[in-house]
């Protein structure tokens, strides 16, 4: 009897081992398997319509980072050393969700931008005083490349002389033009976008901004004589790299296809969530004042710029 159990012991055992190595052969099959191409129009091209997302911390800071406390922070205990900063006023009640995660950057070669003196001390300006100038917070067209690589999801309509882009936040809308297209009669937020094929990248030429734009949270910008090349080129049925050159520098990364079966663009109301932020500080009667906690309370009071400040907070 003993025997019989301990043979038929060794029968599983030697079972188990057998369909666990298959297992494992099939694990190894399916992960070193070459990537499926990318799906082809009826001309031959790489399909790119699709609903897309980057996935990344470039929406907070292009250039490689150390997680922070806050967009907004002040001296902490240690007012020397800037990772003992902690979130100022206008964060703090955010908590943890307040944070900007770290990150190794998209930023080539030594991933540093090389601004000049004048526009580096505008950087670190911009940066310091964030909630008043980005002007991703009062809605304004995220601009390109922004667009790509903001936290939402944006959908690419293709077809054999244009390509469409729609994204969620503040509707915004990019055409890149396959023929010829007359360029618009102005400078915009979203720029002139003129694009052709080489093999199987799709090469963009961007000019026409307005100069009003922000790269990122960090307080990175341009000016209007922006140029951009940008360049998608497929990775596989689902991924695109992504790469802009911003003469004489450039940031590149992947674009991830979003493949939940139900997936669609959801319209995020930005105007109408930044409705106070934006005109709160001109109605006749302060609307938002008080907010109270378990841990604090937070008093607001609402102030008009003087003068032109008053426009010029606009950016328009």
């Amino acid at each position: 009897m003993a025997n019989r159990i301990n043979g038929s012991m060794t029968a599983i055992v030697m079972l188990s081992a057998a369909v666990g190595a298959g297992i494992a052969m099939a694990v190894v099959r399916s992960t070193t398997a070459p990537a499926s191409g990318p799906a082809r129009t009826s001309d031959g091209k790489p399909n790119f319509s699709g609903i897309w997302q980057a996935n990344n911390e470039a929406h907070w800071d292009l250039q490689a980072h150390e997680a922070r406390a806050g967009a907004v922070t002040q001296p902490g205990v240690y007012p020397a050393y800037d990772f003992a900063s902690v979130p100022a006023a206008p964060v703090l009640a955010l908590g943890a969700a307040a944070g900007v995660p770290g990150s190794l950057g998209v930023v080539g070669d030594d991933g540093e931008i090389p601004y000049k003196p004048e526009a580096a001390a505008m950087k670190k300006e911009n940066r310091a005083n964030w909630i008043d100038r980005d002007p991703e917070l009062k809605c304004y067209l995220p601009g390109i490349p922004r667009a790509m690589y903001m936290p939402y999801p944006f959908r690419i309509d293709q077809s054999t002389n244009k390509i469409q882009m729609a994204f969620t936040f503040a509707n915004a809308a990019r055409t890149i033009h396959l023929d010829k297209a007359e360029g618009p009669p102005d400078d915009t937020y979203m720029g002139h976008s003129v694009g052709h094929w080489e093999g199987d990248s799709l090469v963009v030429d961007v000019t026409g901004f307005n100069g009003k734009n922000w790269f990122d949270r960090a307080g990175n910008f341009h000016s209007a004589s922006l140029h951009l090349v940008e360049r998608f080129t497929p990775i596989s049925a689902n991924a695109i790299r992504y790469e802009v050159t911003i003469r004489p520098w450039k940031i590149a990364m992947p674009l991830y296809r979003r493949l939940e079966p139900n997936i669609q663009l959801i319209e995020y109301p930005c105007i109408e969530f930044a409705e106070e932020f934006l005109y709160g500080h001109v109605r006749k009667k302060q609307l938002v004042k008080r907010w109270e906690g378990e841990t604090m309370i937070i008093d607001i009071t609402r102030k008009v710029p003087p003068g032109d400040r008053f426009f010029e907070w606009y950016r328009k």
